[in-house]
């Protein structure tokens, strides 16, 4: 368990939100289980940010499911992460390819996928969505895949 203490630093502590954007509070843990292939999924409700334009609220749920390896992202931090876009400027296809990005450099998973679901506003929702499987694999194969039968 001390292990983890030492590669989590905000979990058990007083919650500091972020102003803007923060990469940085991400954190990740060992997978206990790298030789399986497993899904693990988040689903972040209230997740907020600014049209980089009007600067009028966008909300939205981000859908985040990933096969992990090595690491896997800690919850807590992932929270943060996910509520620092809530005074970000991006319009809501680059949240989604900026949050699976960031995790794809903290985690280098098998695979990810991250989809949002944008309240309408103007009578049209959007809803994007990014994957990556690593290359020169099943999952690589497997992202095209999912890609290209999406509906």
């Amino acid at each position: 368990m001390s292990e983890l203490k030492d590669q989590l630093s905000l979990l058990g502590r007083k919650t500091e939100y972020k102003q803007d954007y923060a990469p940085e509070v991400l954190e990740a843990f060992d997978n206990k289980h790298p030789e399986n292939d497993y899904w693990v999924r988040f689903n972040c409700p209230e997740f907020t940010s600014l049209c980089p334009i009007t600067g009028q609220p966008d909300f939205a749920e981000i859908r985040i499911s990933y096969i992990p390896d090595i690491k896997m992202v800690e919850s807590k931090s992932l929270k943060l992460y996910l509520f620092s876009f809530r005074n970000h400027g991006a319009f809501h296809e680059d949240c989604v390819n900026i949050i699976m990005k960031d995790l794809i450099r903290l985690t280098n998973p098998k695979y990810i996928e991250v989809t949002g679901i944008f309240t309408p506003r103007g009578g049209i929702s959007i809803y994007p969505y990014a994957n990556y499987g690593r290359p020169d694999t099943k999952y690589e194969n497997m992202a095209e895949h999912r890609l290209m039968n999406r509906e």
